[in-house]
């Protein structure tokens, strides 16, 4: 039986500014849920805040979930499922606001059942490796002061986040390529636009990494989330996989995706998606072959550590991008989590 659910309201500073062509931001911002059952079992999730979803606000955050609590209090954690699913439907343009909360039940209901969380997942490994985010960064000394950072820690996957202005885009391209041409052998790159470019500018950006031969293995949402007519054209002028993040919240976002043609993998993020619908997301894009990316938004160890249980739990990933722990100051050891440079290891 859920006795009480608690929120605490978080606030920490970001190492380097967040900037991507949606906004910047300098610090964390999010609110903590924990559900407590009568036998003293408790599951804590996290509800963070996007620049993809800026109407869910920390007030907003708070008043959601302050309703959706007098409706769960005093009801048994094993219906969490199907309360879930009705305050998806009651809350549907709070998608983020929900995720925490049912991270929350989830985890409760397997402490009171005694499963850990990697062997829910299946326990298939208990070593992955993340790549780590450039954010944009126009600024030459915050660029390099934040690449010295992620060098030394030892990542050789980049995501370099790119804006659609074109000269802007080229000239970071070059500055990050230059830096890790000194400094390492051996790297790959991941763009993500964030919705920032057109069917018009996409192709100038394309046409430039081929003629400087830069090693982009992936492009993730290159053009905004709602035009999939200019979706569909971009993957016959693109020449690496193009991966949706914002355009997919839900399973039938996904099958969407699938009957229109309008992309190679999907980015599936537990805090927006949630738990039950990642795994339909992930289910889905493995039967129909497509790529699978998993990845977080600006989340503390409590969110992200879900998302690392379920990509080496599962073994199912092609690409790990879970890396919003080191934007803050932080431990390397939570729980049985221990980070150890770009990886993230198990027990």
């Amino acid at each position: 039986m859920i006795k009480a659910i608690v929120l605490k309201e978080i606030r920490r500073p970001l190492r380097a500014t967040f900037a991507t062509s949606l906004g910047r931001k300098d610090r964390l911002a999010g609110v903590l849920v924990t559900v407590a059952l009568n036998d003293g079992s408790s599951g804590t999730g996290e509800c963070p805040t996007s620049f993809v979803q800026k109407h869910e606000a920390i007030p907003e955050v708070k008043r959601v979930l302050r309703e959706a609590s007098a409706f769960l209090i005093g009801s048994s954690v094993d219906a969490y499922r199907e309360k879930i699913a009705m305050l998806r439907r009651r809350y549907a343009h709070y998608p983020m606001t929900i995720s925490g909360l049912e991270v929350a039940l989830w985890r409760a209901h397997i402490r009171h059942s005694g499963i850990p969380e990697h062997d829910y997942f299946g326990g298939k490994s208990r070593v992955i490796e993340t790549d780590i985010t450039i954010p944009f960064l126009t600024e030459d000394a915050s660029l390099m002061k934040w690449m010295n950072y992620i060098i030394k820690k030892g990542f050789t996957v980049f995501k370099l986040k790119v804006s659609g202005r074109i000269a802007e885009d080229k000239r970071l391209l070059s500055r990050v390529c230059e830096m890790l041409d000194q400094k390492m052998r051996g790297y790959s790159l991941r763009l993500d636009g964030n919705q920032g470019f057109s069917r018009d500018t996409l192709p100038r950006i394309m046409d430039f990494i081929a003629k400087n031969n830069y090693p982009v293995e992936l492009f993730e949402q290159p053009l905004p989330k709602d035009d999939l007519r200019g979706l569909k054209a971009a993957r016959k002028y693109t020449a690496v996989p193009v991966v949706l993040d914002e355009t997919i919240f839900t399973v039938d976002d996904l099958r969407m995706a699938l009957e229109e043609n309008l992309c190679d993998g999907v980015n599936i993020k537990i805090a927006k998606s949630g738990l039950l619908e990642s795994q339909k997301i992930l289910a889905m894009a493995r039967r129909y072959g497509m790529k699978v990316m998993i990845g977080c938004m600006m989340e503390t160890m409590t969110g992200l550590s879900v998302a690392i249980h379920m990509a080496a739990g599962t073994g199912e990933f092609n690409y790990i991008d879970l890396d919003s722990i080191y934007f803050l100051h932080h431990k390397n050891r939570y729980g049985a989590l221990t980070i150890d440079g770009p990886r993230f290891i198990i027990g």
